[in-house]
């Protein structure tokens, strides 16, 4: 089967399309035939860091097609999403199958295809994460930094869904604050000094620079991002964990229109270079998909 991976930390070139053995599916695992992934910043700093274990498999997000199972959850045909966190467990989803633990699979949203569904695992378990641990609720006002990034954009749509009384955003630059106010954020500007002092119970930094003077006393300020904390009271960092029980909370909120996923450009999982380009360039509404349809010689066309 094909897999995306590395030998050696670098640049896009030292990306590889590869043929690997398949997994083997182990007690409690599903085993999941790959139709979509989508490109997350962890994939970037996973193959141009040291980080990891060489070499690897890449890729966190999973939307496919269940081809067995020993979990009686699951059943083969369903349509199911995932996150692995490769990092840690080793097992990367850039591939045709991958084999993961059942509690790490939800039940794919019915009202958006695979690659729009491939968008939503990482990115939405960490705006969930951020916003739970940052205790958004009725009467706060949220300022979302980054605001129609991955996790940003479905940020200020679930602020919204847990009961804040207004939900504002910053984005890095003008042609983006139309797109924040249509994901529902009311208050969009590119500009930080233009923002009230203490006006946020509650301030979620996804990228960019830390926005301290508006946080309210006893607000809180909780960062995804791979920077240091800033130094005030009520700042916290917020690490996205494994969930397939969240994952199952974010599925239904698409089907019921809560959510919105966005793809910004689609790649063939050969292109996996092209793909890394394209998202490392910046400025997209929307993620980056990888495509695992299998290629021509091997649908019989």
């Amino acid at each position: 089967m094909r897999a995306v991976g590395i030998d050696v930390h670098g640049g896009t070139n030292v990306l590889q399309v590869r043929r690997v053995p398949e997994p083997q599916v182990g007690a409690g695992e599903v085993l999941v035939r790959t139709v979509a992934s989508s490109l997350n910043p962890v994939d970037s700093k996973t193959r141009e860091w040291e980080i990891g274990k060489l070499p690897a498999n890449l890729g966190w997000d999973l939307a496919g097609v269940v081809v067995a199972s020993s979990d009686e959850r699951f059943r083969p045909g369903e349509r199911v999403i995932a996150m692995s966190a490769q990092i840690a467990t080793g097992r990367g989803t850039w591939a045709d199958l991958v084999s993961l633990p059942g509690d790490l699979l939800a039940t794919a949203p019915a009202q958006v295809g695979f690659e729009d569904a491939a968008t939503l695992p990482l990115a939405g378990l960490t705006a969930l994460q951020a916003l739970q641990l940052a205790k958004v609720g009725a009467g706060d006002r949220v300022l979302v930094v980054g605001a129609v990034g991955g996790v940003g954009g479905l940020a200020v749509q679930l602020a919204r869904h847990l009961g804040a009384a207004q939900v504002d955003g910053l984005v890095s630059r003008a042609s983006h604050v139309d797109a924040a106010r249509e994901l529902g954020a009311e208050e969009v500007t590119v500009d930080p000094a233009t923002l009230s002092e203490g006006a946020y119970q509650v301030v979620l930094h996804t990228a960019g620079p830390h926005v301290t003077h508006v946080l309210a006393a006893g607000g809180r300020y909780v960062s995804i991002a791979d920077v240091p904390l800033p130094d005030v009271p009520g700042a916290s960092k917020s690490y996205v964990e494994q969930s397939g029980e969240q994952l199952a909370e974010l599925a239904s909120l698409v089907d019921d229109g809560v959510l919105r996923t966005r793809v910004a450009a689609s790649f063939p999982v050969e292109q996996a270079r092209e793909a890394h380009e394209r998202f490392e360039a910046g400025g997209l509404l929307g993620k980056v998909v990888l495509n695992f349809s299998p290629p021509t010689s091997e649908r019989g066309e």
